[in-house]
């Protein structure tokens, strides 16, 4: 047996046990489900989602990350929106023109579009909304996506102001958007929450607190009326949206659970009707007795790893960087640790985008053995060796499945090269602002689902002027490939430049790719209007109950039997202390 196949064989064994090793939740607190609000949360009428970590904001051009979004999309209605089934529809605008050369569309708004006070919604609201969207001082991540409206990129960086982005009104319910080049993309880009509009008296009466229950009016088909903090956030419809009459949901809570096991058993207890996850430790269990209620499907999404590139030891060391992404073994990573369907990843950009091939490094069809011996080579040539090995710190946010893709790498890293990581976990709001402020990361967990279906939602991750490059990427060729795609009008040299453009990234691997994603959870056979889409968007208008589903089963009648880890662990774990936080998560 080779010294190969034998850390091989090891490092199953380990993954083996890690699979259960976090399955048995570690928290037996009471769940912050039950820590506030009224105890008739069983109401018919009622939707409880599980929705993962608890929002920064519900500001929509300040928000950020998936737990934000899903709420945001149910408080808000952009110039256009999706179907159940993700499919683009008219939105605030019942139609449309585009003109011959694409650049210009003008939008005429459904005049039934009333803000949740009964004010209307006008042309000159998403005038608002997309001037404070692109306005520097407003801080959003989200808004270089807004790049292909007129003087978008200048205003970004102080170069014109605000009101000459090129988006007017032309009358009360007449939008038009001048862009600077064909963007495929753009109705699909316009159901996002940057391009949402905002009641300027509002937020004006109301300054820094606009957001908070009582204070927020949104024109979508509902209305926020509770934020209890690490528990939940509170929907009412609203009795003003345009189509209110066929929204059947009256109230829908959406719980803060990072914890999937927890999700698990409050959607057994009937406390929840969907999960937000499911642990990955017991993918078999559920196959075997709640194969009808989970839901697996394809998601356009990756899971990767982030190189903060603006401190030591990853500035200006290439080699080390690919030493550690040659040492993932993905195959064995998404066999024996995810185990829900997952794709190994050595490209950015998923599988999916249409006429698009995602562009991998040549050592993606080597076998793992080949790329082992690279990394070991790569690392010496980094300057580190089993004598001087290289200490890591690893950051990844509150998840039992975060916490084991954690230990199944930091263990192929020590077992591979000799790395010791000191796994860091930390609370979301927490976990965003080191990666944003670059001073403490070194090795963080990332991930990124697509805004809409384009390779450009994840490449401009990483240009230069993008507020989500947190790895501090900045490579001058990419950004130039990007703009002039951006500038593109014709399809065939624009998925050339945007190829280009990522094979630049990969080489440099400021990231490392690991696998793309699929959504999985629990969905209760009563709750009727879900269905799946590629974007993994669901809108509660959409949802209504049904009388399909069988009695809550107990909480003895779990059955998780997930045994304790019994070997040594592979990195040192840091669990730290949430944070103090204000319902704005600001």
């Amino acid at each position: 047996m080779t010294a190969a196949c034998a850390k091989r064989i090891c490092l199953l064994m380990f993954l083996s046990l890690l699979v259960t090793a976090c399955g048995k939740s570690t928290d037996d607190k009471q769940s912050p489900l039950f820590s506030g609000g009224d105890e008739k949360v069983t109401d018919s009428l009622v939707l409880r989602r599980g929705n993962g970590e608890e929002p920064q904001t519900l500001d929509p051009h300040r928000a950020t990350g998936v737990p934000s979004a899903n709420i945001l999309r149910d408080l808000f209605e952009g110039l256009t929106t999706e179907t159940a089934g993700g499919n683009i529809i008219p939105g605030a605008a019942h139609r449309w023109n585009i003109s011959a050369d694409g650049l210009t569309y003008t939008f005429y708004l459904d005049p039934l579009g009333h803000w949740s006070n009964g004010d209307p919604v006008t042309a000159q609201d998403f005038v608002f909304g997309l001037r404070r969207s692109v306005t520097p001082e407003t801080a959003s991540v989200y808004a270089g996506m807004l790049a292909p409206i007129k003087n978008a990129t200048e205003i970004l960086a102080g170069e014109k102001m605000p009101s000459a982005l090129g988006v007017s009104a032309l009358e009360e319910f007449t939008l038009q958007i001048h862009l600077t080049s064909p963007t495929a993309y753009f109705l699909g880009m316009l159901n996002h929450s940057a391009t949402y509009p905002l009641h300027q008296v509002s937020l004006r009466a109301a300054k820094g607190s606009f957001s908070h229950p009582g204070q927020l009016v949104s024109n979508g088909a509902y209305q926020l009326t509770d934020w209890a903090v690490r528990s939940f956030i509170e929907l009412k419809k609203n009795p003003y949206y345009r189509g209110a009459d066929s929204v059947r949901i009256e109230t829908v809570r959406f719980y803060v659970l990072p914890d999937q096991s927890t999700e698990i058993k409050l959607f057994r207890s009937g406390a929840l009707d969907w999960t937000n996850d499911v642990p990955i430790g017991q993918y078999q269990w559920l196959l075997e007795n709640m194969a009808d209620e989970l839901v697996l499907n394809p998601w356009m999404g990756s899971y990767f790893l982030g190189f903060n590139l603006s401190r030591e030891p990853f500035r200006g060391n290439k080699a080390l960087r690919l030493a550690l992404a040659l040492a993932v073994d993905r195959d064995l990573l998404t066999e024996k640790v995810t185990r829900f369907g997952e794709q190994p990843a050595y490209a950015l950009v998923p599988p999916g985008s249409p006429d698009y091939t995602p562009q991998e490094p040549e050592w993606a069809s080597w076998t793992q053995a080949e790329r082992d011996i690279a990394a070991l080579e790569y690392y010496a040539q980094a300057g580190y060796s089993e004598d001087k090995p290289l200490v890591v710190e690893f950051r990844y946010n509150t998840s039992e499945n975060h916490k084991k893709v954690a230990l199944a790498v930091s263990s192929m890293w020590r077992q591979k090269l000799g790395v010791q990581s000191h796994l860091i976990n930390e609370e979301w709001k927490v976990f965003l602002q080191n990666r944003r402020h670059k001073v403490l990361t070194q090795v963080f967990r990332a991930g990124w689902i697509s805004d809409y279906n384009d390779p450009v939602s994840f490449l401009d991750l990483l240009t230069n002027i993008s507020g989500n490059n947190d790895f501090a990427y900045n490579n001058e060729d990419f950004n130039s490939l990007l703009l002039q795609a951006s500038q593109e009008r014709i399809p065939l040299r624009r998925r050339r430049l945007l190829q280009a453009a990522e094979a630049i990234m990969i080489a440099d691997q400021p990231l490392v790719p690991l696998y793309t994603y699929v959504t999985k959870r629990l969905v209760s056979q009563r709750l009727g209007g879900w269905q799946h889409n590629v974007m993994d968007h669901h809108y509660s208008r959409y949802m209504y109950f049904n009388d399909k589903g069988s009695e809550s089963k107990s909480e003895s009648e779990s059955g998780n039997s997930s045994a304790e880890l019994t070997t040594e662990p592979a990195a040192e774990i840091v669990e730290k202390p949430p944070a103090e936080a204000s319902s704005e998560g600001g």
